[in-house]
Formats: structure tokens, C-alpha cells, sequence
């Protein structure tokens, strides 16, 4: 992942996030998962510079790898993606309220989250030479 920029600093916040379904039904179907792809990353609009990199489903449970810029909480792009989505995914698969007892409910109310970054020695190996000639530090890769 490349370091983004926003209008006061440079940031590079990658998330581990996985989501469980309410009671680990498993409703994760293949086409649910389909429509999970299209909807999600639409639903990040309204949250300008948060992405999706990449998302992995099992019958019960979804990863996703996600950058998160700083002026964002995590929980507040947890509880509104969440929240929308299960909205969405009740709205068009009715067959939803069946296996939820028609409670307004998809996801489990908690999640995981992990931040994914750079290696210890990478970092240690940067902070080591800070105080060298630029040209230097042009030559390291992070």
C-alpha cells in the first residue's frame, strides 16, 4: 500500500477488519457475497479516502483488508458500513427475515480489527537513520 496523503500530514493505516453473522448463520452464500462486493464499496462514499483493498468470505464470516485515513474513527466506519449494509442485504434478500426471526439484524454487533504495517525492522532500520544525508533516505524503501 502506498502512503496517502491528506491535507495536514501523510498516513499509511491499513485494517484487518473481520465481521461475523448474527448467531454465525451461515447466510454468506455465493451470490450474497457477490452483492456484498458491489454494495460495500458503494456505500464508502459517503466516507471520502476509505477503501476496500481486498475481501475474503467464508459461510459465516467476512475479512476485509481496509484503509482507514485518520480523521475517521474505526468504529464509526465499523457501526455506519454495518449498519448500511445489513439494511441493504434485508431490503433485497427478503429471505433474511425468515432466518432472522424478522429482527433488523445481519451482523453480530462486534468485529476484529488489526492494523496491518510495516515490520518491526523496517521501522527500526528508518528511525536508525534519520539523521543521515537525504540521499540517503531517497535510496529506502518503506
Amino acid at each position: 500500500m502506498e502512503v496517502r496523503v491528506s491535507s495536514h500530514g501523510l498516513y499509511r493505516l491499513q485494517y484487518h477488519v473481520v465481521w461475523v453473522t448474527k448467531y454465525r448463520r451461515r447466510i454468506l452464500k455465493p451470490f450474497v457475497v457477490e452483492y456484498l462486493r458491489k454494495v460495500l464499496p458503494k456505500l464508502l462514499r459517503s466516507m471520502p479516502g476509505v477503501t476496500i483493498e481486498r475481501m475474503g468470505f467464508d459461510n459465516d464470516h467476512m475479512h476485509m483488508l481496509m484503509v482507514i485515513p485518520p480523521k475517521y474513527s474505526i468504529a464509526e466506519v465499523m457501526g455506519k458500513l454495518k449498519a448500511q449494509s445489513a439494511s441493504n442485504m434485508r431490503k433485497t434478500f427478503k429471505w433474511l427475515g425468515k432466518v432472522y426471526w424478522n429482527e433488523n439484524i445481519v451482523w453480530s454487533p462486534g468485529y476484529f480489527v488489526s492494523s496491518v504495517g510495516l515490520d518491526e525492522h523496517t521501522i527500526r532500520n528508518y528511525v536508525e537513520h534519520q539523521g543521515r544525508k537525504d540521499s540517503d533516505q531517497l535510496r529506502m524503501e518503506l
